[in-house]
């Protein structure tokens, strides 16, 4: 039992979450009771409105400053790519609906402007929160994030939620928004433990960004930690423990220091070659979201990228992105990777991913509707701006073009139609572009695989997109918790369906990689290159991890690992093969894995 600050035993008690940062953090508990706005309320006469409507507008300009300060900070500190968070933030405040929702509001409640915004911020969120989109669902957060902000301007308000830490403690609370967390000072906190949120949510990638351990979807463990309280943060498993025992504080301790010093040695890797002891090498590239992520994959060292996500242009404006804006950051990024290849991936929109200023309607079962490359061929005046774009920025060095969501043939000869003809206009033109760019394909449903022998004649490359590949073959959720246990990147249908794909590209004289989570898995990478990928793409922080397994193993046991998974029917016992060879080859990565 541990002594907690009242002098009383307390028993260990262990929640489970969602580990949505990975790390281990230790300290005392501070407590962030869950806010539940305390509104005062009065009537307005109708002399009253235009002076509430200055308040509501001097408070929305307050709070847009604000947001942006927290924007640059985060530039600063982390860079763009996570700044960018706060454009949704920003969004909410130009939204019109929203503004125009307050103002009416105001003239038929004749209410004060302060129970207007938190009732029609309420009916936002409670819409948003009742979508079957998760993306959707996670977007709540943003506007009750927004809406605080505005009525603690209202009010007159300034505190922020790092004020009042007095030494390295771990942030317990029932919601934590995403400004709450930028607003977070590392040097204070070690770990943040919430009862809602999941490794989607804006909350969580921020947690990730700034590098602190976390843990959320823990249902009601804020209510059970008392302020001052030891706690441990597990964001490798997903767990709280509170009242650690004396041995469970020494476990976690020693393993702190381990991953600790494991880390800073990885450091070292950065310019070393994703190749086998034996010699045999892979392209090692990173996954990015945005042109600042670039900075941290070759501080990383990683070789090229090998998925830059284009949605993001998309996601984070209210009007279609331009030829002109859309070239500018890809040509961005090409220019800072040169020599090294960029991979830029065509709109893939729809699924979880939807923007406000595409016309893609509401869906029973996107992830199998009109999304991605679908879309796309369905708008092609928005594809072939896209496509352009592009091209013009392979003037600046090694652009390849991919299309996600490939189904069969004649999607990628209809895109490459398409390509042919942005081509065409640009040589009229007179731009300069490159009139060989590689193109690609995701190989991320069931039917691309399968196809692939026929397929691979028509591209440069394959990539294997497994997140959806598994989920598509297996007819699994992945973000559906009531069947995540089923979500197997060993099932051996899925195993049967990386094999074709490779020995089609192999057989057509095209490459092969692997840009989905299954890379990024320290535990699956001899299998992966067993099997025959010529690349690996992750995302940044994995990429001195992989680049560990590869260096420590030799080709041929990677094959023969392969060779034996590819004939057992037991997904678990693949992942335990995997687990002995790196036992034997890099034991210091399962030390980081457990």
């Amino acid at each position: 039992m541990a002594e907690e600050p009242n002098g009383k035993k307390r028993k260990e008690e262990t929640f489970e979450g969602a580990g949505v940062s990975p790390g281990i953090a230790t300290g005392p508990a501070f407590v962030v009771s869950a806010e539940h706005e305390a509104v005062a309320e009065w009537s307005v006469s109708e002399e009253q409105i235009a002076g509430e409507v200055v308040r509501f507008e001097e408070a929305i300009i307050a709070t847009r400053r604000q947001i942006k300060e927290i924007q640059q900070g985060l530039r600063n500190a982390i860079g763009q790519a996570d700044a960018s968070i706060f454009d949704a933030h920003l969004m909410v405040l130009d939204d019109r609906s929203f503004i125009e929702d307050v103002l009416a509001g105001l003239k038929t409640e004749r209410r004060n402007v302060e129970t207007i915004v938190r009732a029609v911020a309420r009916k936002y969120a409670d819409a948003l929160s009742g979508m079957d989109d998760e993306y959707l669902r996670e977007r709540a957060a943003d506007v009750k994030d927004v809406a605080h902000r505005v009525l603690r301007n209202l009010h007159g308000e300034q505190t922020e939620l790092h004020e009042g830490m007095q030494s390295k403690c771990v942030v317990v609370a029932h919601e934590l928004v995403p400004s709450q967390i930028a607003g977070l000072r590392r040097e204070t906190v070690a770990g943040i433990a919430t009862d809602l949120g999941s490794r989607t949510c804006h909350a969580a990638i921020m947690a990730r960004s700034l590098e602190i351990p976390a843990v959320m979807g823990l249902r009601n463990a804020s209510s059970a930690v008392g302020p001052g309280n030891q706690v441990i943060v597990d964001g490798d498993k997903g767990l709280l423990i509170v009242a650690p025992s004396k041995q469970r504080r020494r476990e976690y301790g020693a393993l702190a220091r381990t991953r600790e010093h494991i880390q800073s040695e990885l450091v070292g890797l950065r310019d070393e070659a994703a190749e086998t002891k034996d010699g045999h090498g892979i392209v090692l590239s990173a996954n990015i979201e945005l042109p600042a992520d670039v900075d941290g994959a070759i501080a990383r060292g990683a070789a090229g990228v090998g998925l830059f996500r284009s949605e993001y242009l998309y996601l984070t404006s209210t009007t279609l992105p331009s030829e002109e804006e859309q070239f500018i950051a890809y040509s961005d990024v090409v220019k800072r990777v040169a020599p090294d290849y960029v991979i830029i991936r065509t709109l893939d929109l729809g699924g979880d991913k939807i923007a406000s200023n595409l016309s893609i309607p509401r869906e029973r079962n996107p992830f199998m509707g009109w999304r991605a490359i679908r879309f796309c061929l369905s708008h092609p005046d928005v594809f072939k701006t896209q496509l352009r774009a592009i091209l013009r920025a392979s003037a600046f060095g090694a652009a390849k073009i991919m299309y996600p969501m490939i189904c069969s043939m004649s999607e990628v000869t209809e895109a490459n139609e398409l390509l042919h003809q942005a081509k065409s206009e640009l040589a009229a033109e007179g731009v300069a572009f490159d009139d060989e760019i590689d193109v690609g394909v995701m190989i991320e449903t069931p039917s691309a695989a399968l196809t692939s022998d026929a397929i691979a004649p028509l591209v440069d490359f394959f990539s294997l997109g497994t997140n959806d590949l598994i989920q598509y073959t297996l007819a699994v959720d992945r973000a559906n918790e009531l069947v995540a246990t089923l979500y197997k990147p060993t099932h051996p249908a899925i195993l049967q369906l990386i094999k074709m794909t490779i020995d089609a590209g192999h057989q057509h004289n095209i490459w092969v990689g692997v840009c989905g989570e299954m890379a990024a898995d320290p535990l699956l990478a001899p299998l992966l290159v067993g099997l025959g990928v010529d690349e690996l793409s992750v995302t940044p922080p994995a990429v001195p991890v992989v680049k560990d397994v590869v260096r420590s193993m030799i080709y041929p046991e990677a094959q023969r690992l392969a060779q034996a998974a590819l004939q057992t029917s037991s997904p678990e016992h693949i992942v335990g093969m995997c687990k002995e060879l790196i036992g034997r080859t890099a034991p210091e990565i399962l030390e980081l894995v457990r």
